[in-house]
């Protein structure tokens, strides 16, 4: 886990419009909006603190990309505070659902409020402060399933998914793996990380998401080495993939990615168009309730 506060840099604001066209509604599954600090300011007790990063930003690097439709997910430097999400939601109207940070226990209208908001999972981290951690995942999940949201688990370490599994199986309600459970290139399909994906896989409840990628890699763009997990997973659930972009890559220590790039490596990653298909539009509709 992060200790530091310090400024982490910001994304490549020169979005390159990408070679490969994207279908219609496709969304982006997994992005964040910081700030502006002036109206929403982070909290003190945060991990790291980024470059005001916000809605209409956002909404100019998804026009140049090609992407109808997004999903917010709360970010760490606003805790539990989800005004600047909620915020950016309202601004894009129709476009943008979210995923929120909150604690377990909140009393049922106020979860009905931040459905009406558009919000439509929870997200608990290990790997930024302030948050929300896994104490709360039975708890959660059984909320999630009053109004059909789905709890987003932040993995530190892919070492953490084998010990949540049993609890996973237990509960009820859809769970998200982002950044594909931080399974590593490096570790490989043998890996106990792994096998847990694929475990999880068949519960029939648990979806990946294929976001920050690079981060996992040990190879420069396009981090090849990603693609057998990649394509184990998507052979596997086509029907339980999404993407995300992760803009504005918050707290990445390597060369900053180019959305448009992320975009071009995404027929590497799905080579099938009907896959594609499902990963960019079907399955963000049917978990994220766009029309």
């Amino acid at each position: 886990m992060s200790t530091s506060t310090g400024t982490c840099q910001g994304p490549d604001r020169n979005t390159r419009r990408p070679k490969f066209q994207l279908p219609a509604n496709s969304c982006d599954c997994h992005a964040h909006v910081f700030g502006p600090q002036a109206i929403h300011p982070f909290s003190p007790d945060r991990s790291y603190t980024p470059e005001d990063c916000t809605a209409d930003q956002y909404l100019k690097m998804l026009d140049t990309i090609g992407v109808t439709r997004a999903v917010l997910v709360q970010g760490g430097p606003h805790g539990t505070d989800n005004t600047a999400t909620l915020a950016a939601i309202k601004q894009a109207g129709s476009r943008f659902r979210g995923v929120a940070v909150i604690p377990s226990g909140l009393p049922e209208q106020e979860r009905a409020d931040l459905h009406q908001q558009g919000i439509r999972g929870v997200r608990m981290s290990t790997v930024v402060r302030g948050g929300v951690g896994f104490e709360h995942l039975e708890n959660l999940s059984a909320e999630c399933e009053e109004f059909g949201w789905h709890v987003m688990l932040h993995l530190h370490k892919s070492e953490e998914l084998v010990g949540l599994t049993p609890r996973l199986k237990k509960t009820s309600a859809p769970f998200m793996l982002d950044h594909l459970g931080r399974v590593r290139a490096d570790e490989g399909m043998d890996s106990p990380g792994f096998k847990a994906v694929m475990d999880l896989l068949d519960t029939d409840r648990c979806w990946i998401k294929l976001a920050s990628l690079y981060r996992l890699s040990s190879e420069a763009y396009p981090h090849s080495d990603m693609l057998p997990l990649i394509h184990k997973v998507v052979e596997a659930r086509p029907d339980r993939i999404v993407w995300g972009s992760n803009w504005p890559h918050p707290i990445h220590a390597g060369p900053m990615p180019n959305d448009g790039d992320l975009v071009d490596l995404i027929p590497q990653w799905v080579p099938n168009a009907s896959h594609r298909e499902q990963m960019l539009v079907t399955n963000p509709a049917t978990l994220y309730g766009f029309e």
